[in-house]
């Protein structure tokens, strides 16, 4: 794959935030800032230890959607999560580009593949691949 091929495949697309995730020290601290700053509502997930954000525009038109969970390094900060076709063809162009992968792709099951990476000013974003099938 060349530099030059977007990673979305071979069409001329943009990719956008699919999913943002705000890690958190103390989860129901954080959801009450939220709740009440800008008015996300969460579905909480407590076998997973993690909660769903619904976020709405000011026109009141749905927004991205993320998740909350626990903070597993004091240096984790919120991560946005861009769509793209092929997990795996987006983690190699990342490198072809001069960026890195931090954490290669995992599955999410039922719902999809993830990877965390960096690009090559130093900041961090993910890649998410929708697919119902994964395991």
């Amino acid at each position: 794959m060349s530099p030059s091929t977007p990673i979305t495949g071979g069409e001329k697309l943009m990719s956008t935030i699919v999913h943002f995730d705000v890690p958190a020290d103390d989860i129901e601290r954080a959801k009450k800032f939220y709740a009440e700053l800008l008015g996300w509502k969460f579905e909480s997930f407590p076998e997973m230890q993690y909660n769903l954000i619904t976020t709405t525009s000011v026109d009141g038109i749905p927004g991205v959607g993320g998740g909350m969970g626990k903070r597993m390094d004091p240096s984790q900060r919120i991560m946005n999560y861009f769509g793209v076709k092929s997990i795996d063809a987006a983690m190699t162009q990342v490198k072809s580009l001069g960026g890195k992968v931090l954490m290669g792709k995992m599955a999410v099951p039922k719902m999809g593949y993830l990877a965390n990476c960096m690009d090559t000013e130093g900041n961090f974003f993910g890649l998410w691949e929708e697919d119902a099938g994964a395991h």
